[in-house]
C-alpha cells in the first residue's frame, strides 16, 4: 500500500479552523442558528487529524479501494449528519422523510447526528479510513473543502449513476461540476450555503445596500459594516466585486482583494470581522450592513421586518455540504438509494421547508409551494435562474496556497 503524505496545516490554517468552529459557520446549528450557541471546541486530536503525516490511502486521485457491498442481504444504511439538518415531525418523535424511505424500500436507516464540525468528525473516522477499514458509516455529510480532501485521499467510493436516477436528473445546474469532484462522480450536495449582503433598513435610513463597494466606501455606513471571519466568504465576495472569479483567481488577485479590505480597516469603515455573532448586531442596528449567510437572514426576517438582503450584481459565493459514501462502506447501494430519495421532488421540498437552506434539487418549487408558498418564492432557498447564474464557488487550494492565504487573511482581521 503506497504512502501518501497530505499537506500539514500551518499555524494560520489551524487558527482559521478555530475561528470557524468558535464563531463561524462551523459553529452553527444547521437549522436554528439564532437559537443555538457553539457546538464545542476543537480537540487537539481533531486538529492532528488534518495535519498527520504518512497517512496511507488505498489509492490516489479519488479512486477508493474496492469494498464488499452487502446491500442486497443487509437492508440497512448508517447515515451520519449534522445536528438539526433533518426534518422532524411536530411532536419531535419521528423523521418523516427517513421513515418514508424505510417504508418504500424496506431499508432501515440508522441515523446519527454526530457531526458538530468537519475537523472533529474527520478525527473520528480518519483512523479507520487510513487503515482501509469500514468506519461503520455508509453515508456522511461534510463541507466541500473536506469532501475534496477525502476524495483526493481516495477515501470515498465512486457512485453508480444507475442507482441515482432522480439525483442525476434533478441536481441543479449550479452544483453539477465542482472543481474538486468533476461531474459529481463521488458526491451529491445535501444543501447549499450562500453568502449574501444583509442590511437593517432602519439602520441605513431606508438605503439599500447591494455591493461590496458600497460596504467599503459608503460614508454613511462608516463604522457600521461587518465582514466575515471565514476567508473564502469575505475574500470571495471581494474578488467578485473586483471583477475576478473566485473559481479562477491568481495570487495577485488575492492580494488585491486583501488590499481592498485593508483600506476598509484602515479608514475604519469596517466595524469588525465576525462569525455568526453578527446576527445580534444586525438585528439591533449596531451593524447597518454586512456579509451574511442566507440561512441567518431567513431566521432573522421571521422576527424583524427591517432585515433585508441583496445579491450583488457582481455575484455571490456559495459553498455546499455534501453526501459521500466512505471507502469500505458495506452498504454502498443502500446509501445511493438514500441519496436518490432526497432528490425526489416531494422529499426535497419537505426537507427544504424544514432546514431553510439552499435546495440543490431542480424543479422542486411546486412541491414546496404546497407546503409553504412563501418559502417557495424565497430565492435564498430556491435560487431562480438569474440568481443561480450569479453563484460562484471558491476554487480548491493547494496546501501552500491555503497556508499563504490564511496567513494574509489572519493579519488582515487581527487574528
Amino acid at each position: 500500500m503506497e504512502q501518501y503524505e497530505p499537506d500539514s496545516l500551518s499555524a494560520a490554517q489551524l487558527a482559521a479552523i478555530r475561528r470557524s468552529l468558535t464563531s463561524g459557520r462551523g459553529a452553527l446549528s444547521r437549522r436554528a442558528m439564532l437559537r443555538a450557541g457553539g457546538v464545542g471546541a476543537l480537540t487537539v486530536g481533531g486538529l492532528a487529524s488534518l495535519s498527520a503525516c504518512g497517512i496511507p490511502p488505498a489509492k490516489r486521485e479519488g479512486q477508493g479501494p474496492a469494498s464488499t457491498d452487502d446491500s442486497a442481504k443487509e437492508k440497512t444504511v448508517a447515515f451520519s449528519n449534522w445536528t438539526e439538518y433533518m426534518d422532524v415531525s411536530e411532536d419531535e418523535k419521528s423523521r418523516p422523510t427517513l421513515e418514508a424511505f424505510e417504508k418504500s424500500t424496506g431499508i432501515k436507516v440508522k441515523y446519527t447526528e454526530d457531526i458538530n464540525d468537519n475537523v472533529e468528525f474527520f478525527g473520528k473516522i480518519k483512523p479507520q479510513l487510513a487503515a482501509g477499514q469500514d468506519t461503520g458509516r455508509d453515508l456522511v455529510c461534510v463541507t466541500d473543502w473536506l469532501a475534496a480532501r477525502m476524495i483526493r485521499l481516495g477515501w470515498v467510493q465512486k457512485l453508480d449513476p444507475a442507482n441515482l436516477p432522480h439525483a442525476y436528473s434533478n441536481l441543479s445546474a449550479q452544483f453539477r461540476n465542482p472543481d474538486w469532484d468533476p461531474g459529481r462522480s463521488h458526491s451529491y450536495p445535501w444543501t447549499g450555503i450562500s453568502t449574501v449582503i444583509a442590511y437593517n433598513v432602519k439602520a441605513t435610513g431606508g438605503k439599500k445596500v447591494d455591493s461590496v463597494t458600497q460596504l467599503l466606501d459608503d460614508p454613511s455606513l462608516k463604522g457600521r459594516v461587518g465582514f466575515l471571519t471565514e476567508m473564502r466568504d469575505t475574500v470571495g465576495m471581494t474578488l467578485l466585486d473586483l471583477g475576478k472569479d473566485p473559481g479562477a483567481f491568481t495570487d495577485a488577485d488575492y492580494d488585491a482583494a486583501i488590499g481592498r479590505l485593508q483600506k476598509g480597516v484602515d479608514k475604519k469603515q469596517i466595524r469588525r470581522f465576525t462569525g455568526n455573532d453578527y446576527t445580534s448586531d444586525l438585528d439591533k442596528g449596531d451593524i447597518a450592513a454586512c456579509l451574511a449567510w442566507a440561512g441567518d437572514i431567513i431566521q432573522l426576517q421571521a422576527d424583524n421586518p427591517d432585515i433585508r438582503y441583496s445579491i450583488p450584481a457582481a455575484g455571490y459565493v456559495t459553498s455546499t455540504d455534501n453526501l459521500l459514501v466512505p471507502a469500505q462502506s458495506r452498504h454502498k447501494t443502500n446509501a445511493e438509494k438514500l441519496i436518490d430519495h432526497y432528490y425526489e421532488l416531494p422529499v426535497a421540498a419537505q426537507l427544504a421547508a424544514y432546514i431553510n437552506y439552499v435546495c440543490p434539487v431542480d424543479g422542486v418549487k411546486d412541491e414546496l409551494a404546497k407546503i409553504d408558498p412563501e418559502l417557495a418564492d424565497n430565492t435564498l432557498i430556491l435560487p431562480d435562474k438569474a440568481m443561480a447564474k450569479k453563484s460562484h464557488a471558491f476554487r480548491s487550494l493547494t496546501g501552500a496556497e491555503e497556508t499563504a492565504y490564511e496567513e494574509k487573511f489572519a493579519k488582515l482581521i487581527g487574528a
